[in-house]
């Protein structure tokens, strides 16, 4: 007879919470934005309930952020505009992980708005 105890995940509202706020790592260290959230998706989205996908709207939006800011640096040589895309992209990459956490930790689903989904 077979065990399902590796089968079973538990509820970890906590760590959910600290996965979205991880993305805020780029803040304080210039960077671990996007790797804090992807060891800790990594390791333990087979352990704990809703992970998998939190995880993968985090790292949707981290590499999302990445990649629109990386546009935004020729926008600055040819039309100026890339400099005001540089500041809504750190604006919306500071307040959407804050507001993602508070959601999370009221049992909500999280929502990063203009995120490319990359990772299914």
């Amino acid at each position: 007879m077979e065990s399902n105890y590796h089968t079973l995940k538990r509820s970890d509202n906590q760590l959910l919470v600290i996965t979205h706020l991880s993305q805020l790592l780029t803040y304080v260290t210039g960077f671990g934005g996007l790797i804090a959230p992807l060891i800790i998706w990594a390791t333990q989205k087979e352990q704990v309930d809703g992970m998998d996908a939190h995880g993968k709207s985090i790292l949707n939006f981290q590499l999302s952020m990445l990649i629109y800011s990386i546009i935004s640096i020729p926008l600055i040589f040819v039309v100026g505009l890339g400099i005001l895309t540089l500041i809504l992209v750190a604006i919306l990459a500071f307040v959407m992980p804050i507001v993602n956490a508070i959601k999370t930790s009221n049992g909500e689903l999280p929502s990063y708005p203009l995120s490319l989904n990359f990772i299914s």
